[in-house]
């Protein structure tokens, strides 16, 4: 079986705008592996947030493709993108996407009822992974009553509660105190421990670089970078 989890072949990303066409990156080839641990950084506006998307199939490549368990993805209707995103990939936004008729223990359950997993299950599950990210005792507050910082830690224990092998995170610190990020970080260690595949964008420079790799975005350029 190949090591290989998420592969892109010729992968380019251009978008319209008034004074002509934008490139993100282009020919973009990776080779990603079960259990790597990989920072995207660069400037604001380079395309990291747009490259989490298009390996998340929340978005189409202009050119190339991407496969993900050695199977290409680009031709795949929207129904065939859902089923593997459930399977294969969590993915923690920047804006957090909790659901706000929803207390944050019903968030973090929500994946596994969506696989129609047992209710009871599902919460214990959820009080488990709520408590690893130290927001249990909010567990039964709605978004608007939770700080940034703790909604961040919320949308944190969604992703992970699914055990999928490809975790794509953009900017998962950006609301926590230094001490929460370290918190956060070892979780993503112990998690690369299991085989599990970890992609995420960050400013943090410290914690790119405790990164098995990062992969540098710059005008239209992606550039493997070792972490230091």
């Amino acid at each position: 079986m190949s090591k290989i989890l998420i592969e892109t072949v010729n992968l380019s990303k251009s978008y319209k705008h008034l004074n002509g066409n934008i490139t993100l990156f282009n020919n973009f080839n990776l080779k990603v592996k079960k259990g790597d641990l990989v920072a995207l950084v660069g400037p604001s506006g380079s395309g990291k947030s747009s490259l989490l998307h298009l390996l998340a199939l929340l978005d189409d490549p202009t050119k190339g493709d991407i496969k993900i368990n050695d199977v290409f993805t680009k031709k795949f209707l929207d129904e065939k993108k859902d089923e593997i995103r459930r399977k294969n990939i969590s993915i923690i936004f920047q804006d957090n996407n909790l659901l706000n008729d929803f207390t944050a223990i019903e968030n973090v359950m929500m994946p596994l009822i969506i696989k129609g997993e047992n209710e009871e299950i599902a919460k214990k599950e959820a009080q488990k992974i709520l408590r690893a990210v130290k927001i249990f005792d909010r567990s039964q507050h709605f978004p608007n009553e939770l700080s940034g910082g703790e909604q961040q830690r919320v949308a944190i224990a969604r992703a992970l509660i699914s055990k999928t092998n490809l975790i794509l995170a953009d900017e998962p610190t950006g609301n926590l105190d230094y001490q929460t990020s370290k918190e956060i970080f070892s979780y993503f260690l112990k998690l690369k421990k299991l085989k599990k595949t970890i992609i995420f964008a960050t400013h943090n420079r410290e914690l790119a670089n405790r990164a098995d790799y990062k992969l540098f975005i710059s005008n239209a350029n992606i550039k493997r970078v070792n972490a230091s």
